[in-house]
């Protein structure tokens, strides 16, 4: 065996030696730079993030192809001519005002009795008109300047907005981040087809609305078009990189629901049918639509903006109701008055001077004679009138801003534009709602209306037409002004029906909570009496001064006597005045008591939580369990010995969250809640 062994050994080392020497024989092979093969490329599946490259050893880098650069769309021209003239218009109106108000002070002060009345009219016109040219020269020269460099791009995965001259500004809005998409047209704006368009992000009333002033239409809608798709786009990659499965798909919108809020009844499917093919409409839509067609003159192209599910008007009665109902623009009128009255008088007294208390005077004596009644009742029924045309007007006003009112659900977004002379537009993604809002006014709740809105999280607007949005914008987004209360559950199943399964069995509050409830409305808190109280220490002083009138303390002439003696003789008339409306406001407020002690309840199931808070006027606020930010129960001493406790369910709408509270719940009510609303809670079906 070792012999045959040692054989093989040396047979192996006689093939190594005759392999050595055929490789020294032949002649060396010179090396070759040849490239290496690439790998090829792998399609890409739609959210599948790629693996990086692997650098072959030897290889030389391959350069990335250069990426082409983003196309900037600017602005139309009209940011430039339309604002400047919006400006210059307001500029003058200012510079007129000021130099009429100079020019009444210098003639009632007789500083400029030494001038004609042409060279002064000369001087004037000639002045008003060199600050208008110079501010317009000034206010268009800028334009000119900052259109050039205001313009945004639409990349891959964010929006850019640049503007600035000097102080350069670039805003970054990644797509994921895009909440909402508004638009918003003056009448001026909407002539030549234009609009502003407010991007919403996530963040809160502390986020800053990224605003994108002067775009066409056609250019406003295919934006809006651009970003919810690139949205939709990235968060399905995001999805299926992560691993994630398509969640189940919501009710599909019209699908009925067999549930509703409490006392709103049931679900009608045929209703719900009837409105998505037949929507409602009155006699402005036809304006409305017009507007539509025309579109203004650089308006450009309709867009496919995507597939409406649901969509809904106002009828001729809603219309009508809604404008009623809005008493805002009266108040403001009526203050508008009340200050141009003062100002008038004020100017009358600048002009007469001296003469003026000689006309006060015998203005206060022909108070007391009986003519006086007469001119006091007719002025009265003047003040009546002119408030109901004040309403009258402002109803129209209110209806003409509601004009073309419309509701829809386009996709998983929410959609509401109105407005016949200035047109605005708002959405908001149905994950981004918050809570859904019913509320009753005295007036609404006598006819059995209310307005619907949805809570969602606003951005501040630091535009100048922020202030012009009114009360539409600070109640959420309204998605009915003035609707019937049966008809509720059929808009909530139709538009958004991720909120139709709302809870139905209520939770009262506690009996005690009725005596609480008057002594803190009625009492405390009551205008009724706390106005009595100083009608009375109104009545005292009367009281004090006319004793002291009769005793003689005080040492007044003739004329003084006079005049107090009128004032104290109104001054009863007011007193017993006061005290009517006192006893009418302090029954009123013992009404309002009882009415929130018997209304108001709350209510909770597997997936929302809704909270009524009665009285002459209701608001019902539903909200989803998941979008509860903070939730406790709290009591004070009083509340601890009447065992009750109070109720805060803080959502991220709002101003820093929206805290919706509930008073005087019971004790063991309050626990079971607080023991539903953490993580991992009971869950009520």
């Amino acid at each position: 065996m070792s012999g045959s062994m040692s054989d093989g050994r040396r047979a192996e080392g006689e093939a190594e030696a005759q392999a050595q020497a055929q490789e020294q024989a032949q002649p060396p092979v010179q090396p070759q730079s040849q490239p290496q093969p690439l790998a090829q490329p792998q399609p890409q599946v739609p959210g599948q993030v790629q693996p990086p490259a692997v650098a072959v050893p030897g290889a030389a880098p391959v350069p990335s192809p250069a990426q082409a650069p983003l196309q900037k769309h600017h602005v139309h021209h009209s940011y430039m001519w339309l604002e400047s003239v919006r400006t210059a218009f307001i500029v003058a109106v200012m510079i007129v005002i000021a130099n009429f108000s100079t020019l009444v002070g210098l003639l009632a002060d007789g500083e400029l009795d030494g001038l004609s009345g042409g060279v002064l009219l000369a001087l004037v016109g000639g002045g008003t008109l060199f600050l208008i040219v110079a501010v317009v020269a000034i206010v268009v020269v800028t334009r000119l300047v900052s259109y050039k460099h205001l313009y945004f791009t639409v990349g891959p995965d964010e929006f850019t907005l640049y503007s600035g001259v000097f102080n350069k500004k670039r805003v970054h809005v990644p797509y994921q981040r895009v909440q909402s998409v508004d638009q918003r047209a003056t009448l001026l704006q909407r002539i030549f087809g234009v609009c502003t368009v407010a991007i919403d992000t996530a963040g809160g009333a502390s986020n800053k609305a990224i605003v994108v002033p002067y775009v066409t239409k056609a250019q406003a809608e295919w934006l809006r078009t651009e970003l919810y798709n690139r949205k939709t786009a990235l968060t399905a990659q995001a999805s299926f990189a992560q691993g994630a499965t398509p969640g189940p798909v919501a009710a599909g919108v019209g699908t009925p629901v067999a549930s509703g809020a409490p006392g709103l009844g049931a679900v009608d499917p045929a209703a719900i049918a009837a409105a998505a093919t037949s929507p409602s409409g009155n006699v402005l839509d036809a304006g409305a639509e017009a507007w539509n067609e025309v579109g203004g003159l650089f308006a450009g192209p309709a867009q496919d903006t995507g597939r409406v599910a649901y969509e809904y008007g106002l009828t001729n009665k809603e219309l009508f109701l809604a404008g009623l109902s809005n008493t805002t623009s009266v108040g403001l009128i009526m203050a508008g008055l009340f200050v141009g009255v003062l100002q008038v008088v004020s100017f009358l007294f600048d002009i007469m001077g001296d003469s003026a208390n000689s006309m006060v005077e015998g203005a206060l004596t022909y108070a007391g004679s009986q003519a006086a009644a007469w001119l006091i009742g007719g002025v009265s029924a003047a003040v009546v009138g002119l408030v109901l045309v004040l309403w009258l007007l402002s109803a129209l006003g209110s209806c003409i801003s509601y004009g073309g009112f419309k509701a829809r659900r386009r996709n998983n977004r929410i959609e509401v534009e109105y407005g016949l002379l200035q047109h605005t537009y708002q959405g908001v993604s149905v994950d981004r709602v918050q809570s859904v809002v019913i509320k009753q006014s005295f007036l609404r709740r006598l006819f059995g209306y209310c307005e619907l809105s949805l809570g969602k999280i606003d951005a501040s607007d630091d535009s100048e037409d922020a202030a012009k949005k009114g009360s539409l914008a600070q109640q959420g987004l309204i998605i009915h002004p003035f609707v019937k209360m049966n008809r509720v559950p059929d808009i909530l199943a139709g538009l958004i029906p991720e909120f139709a399964d709302l809870p139905r069995e209520t939770r009262p509050l506690a009996p005690v909570a009725l005596r609480r409830a008057v002594v803190r409305r009625s009492v405390l808190f009551g205008s009724g009496f706390w106005l009595a109280i100083c009608v009375v220490l109104v009545a005292w002083g009367l009281s004090w001064l006319g004793g002291q009138v009769e005793t003689g303390a005080l040492l007044l002439d003739a004329e003084d006597a006079y005049l107090v003696g009128l004032c104290l003789s109104f001054g009863g008339v007011a007193v017993v005045i006061g005290l009517v409306l006192a006893a009418i406001l302090f029954i009123i407020d013992i009404v309002d008591a009882v009415l929130w002690a018997r209304e108001s309840s709350f209510a909770y199931n597997r997936r929302f939580m809704q909270v009524s808070n009665g009285g002459l006027s209701r608001e019902t606020v539903s909200f989803p369990r998941q979008k509860i930010q903070f939730g406790c129960a709290r009591s004070n001493p009083l509340q601890r010995r009447a065992g009750t406790d109070t109720l805060m369910a803080t959502t991220a709408a709002g101003s820093g969250g929206t805290t919706t509270t509930l008073i005087d719940v019971a004790h063991e009510d309050a626990l079971a809640w607080l023991d539903w609303v953490k993580p991992g809670g009971n869950v009520v079906k």
